[in-house]
């Protein structure tokens, strides 16, 4: 047990919840429908609210906070507790409602298809089959006000919905589940994440233009219930299947309920911003009494002389035909602007065509007259003098080294 700053002495929910004789699920669930108020840490009075009258920003769900001593004192005395608050919040399956009805569990699960009950919980079973809850109190509460549903043949708009394939136990759920996450704060930001968080996020770009107040609505943004659900991403995919509006009416009911919010919260409690861009500081004076590298006067010719922009490199420009002037009309050639002070340029002479290089290897570099390979040469000497020397041989001719 420990006190805030204020004085009120307030016990974590863990302690509450036996305290109060609940089971931890119990304490949960009796905290979300309001049944246990708590306060959020360093909060005065309220169900998470703090100082101001408005819920401190990031303090969780409800069924985190902590329960003041005089909460739990004004539970304790009712006089039927702990068998009253435990029956409030009992939460039953599909035979254990059927049975409160004494109805069979397919009537029951018609009954729940077509929106006559709303499912406060879910859980997936080891086959990851969504298995739904219902409070006992409604179930009951449901049996009293409807008798005619429990006997007999279903009305035909029932059957009818039957037979279309409707089942409105997501969303009834998504519902009471908003309910509760509006009731739980009274800031407005959090109720416009709220109302976000049941749309698909790719949507969000196209309700919300404002970048920071997209990162703001994802900050505050509450996960998917995930007490009791196994830790696995098959088991993750279809808790956010169920938590994501998936009917066409629905979506655009909570797209209207999340642009009225947002226009709530714009006018009451607009968003600070981004920080606005730093200002470029102006360049110094040149200092006094130091000689300017590059005065302004001696650019003063670039401003009043004519400049001839070249061609971009890399660009070829398209030939242009060439035409030829009627007789007595010659244009005058263009004359070149330069700079005052510099000395004229010499005019370019015409281009001296480049020597022919000269054979490489040295003067014994003989050229090779084309179509001959490389060693060709050198085969042919070698022939020549084997004939002669066969010649010599046979006596057709007189050696080459005659005296």
């Amino acid at each position: 047990m420990t006190g805030d700053e204020s004085g009120i002495r307030t016990v974590t929910a863990a302690q509450a919840a036996r305290l109060l004789e609940l089971r931890r699920d119990e304490f949960r669930l009796a905290a979300q429908l309001g049944l246990v108020r708590t306060v959020a840490p360093g909060a005065a009075s309220g169900t998470g609210v703090g100082a101001g009258g408005r819920a401190a920003v990031g303090a969780g769900p409800p069924e985190r906070g902590r329960v003041e001593v005089r909460e739990l004192d004004r539970l304790k005395g009712a006089p039927d507790f702990p068998g009253g608050l435990r029956e409030r919040v009992r939460a039953v399956g599909t035979r254990e409602a059927a049975a409160l009805l004494s109805v069979t569990p397919e009537r029951f699960t018609k009954l729940a298809r077509t929106g006559h009950v709303s499912p406060v919980r879910f859980y997936l079973n080891r086959y990851r089959a969504v298995v739904w809850l219902y409070l006992a109190g409604e179930v009951s509460e449901f049996g009293r006000a409807h008798p005619e549903l429990l006997t007999g043949r279903l009305p035909p708009d029932v059957r009818e919905r039957l037979a279309a394939g409707e089942d409105s136990r997501p969303r009834n759920w998504r519902s009471r589940r908003l309910s509760l996450l509006l009731r739980a704060t009274t800031d407005l930001w959090e109720r416009a994440a709220a109302i976000a968080s049941l749309l698909d996020p790719d949507e969000l770009p196209a309700l919300v233009a404002d970048p920071y107040e997209r990162s703001h609505l994802d900050r505050l943004r509450p996960s998917p219930p995930s007490a009791g659900l196994p830790a696995s991403p098959a088991a993750r995919e279809i808790v956010e299947h169920l938590s994501l509006a998936d009917r066409a009416d629905e979506i655009l009911w909570f797209r209207g309920a999340l642009a009225d919010a947002l226009t709530e919260a714009r006018t009451a409690a607009p968003l600070a911003g981004l920080p606005a861009p730093m200002p470029v500081p102006a360049p110094a004076p040149w200092p006094t009494g130091v000689r300017d590298p590059l005065p302004a006067d001696s650019l003063s010719w670039a401003a009043t002389g004519r400049v001839l922009t070249p061609t971009p490199t890399g660009s070829v420009p398209r030939a242009v035909p060439r035409s030829v002037p009627p007789p007595g009309n010659t244009p005058e050639p263009a004359r070149a602007m330069t700079p005052p002070g510099a000395a004229p340029l010499p005019a370019p002479s015409a281009p001296t065509p480049p020597a022919a290089p000269g054979p490489t290897g040295g003067p014994r570099a003989r050229t090779r007259p084309p179509g001959r390979r490389a060693g060709s040469r050198w085969r042919e000497l070698l022939r020549r003098r084997g004939a002669k020397a066969r010649v010599g041989e046979r006596g057709w001719g007189r050696p080459s080294a005659w005296p």
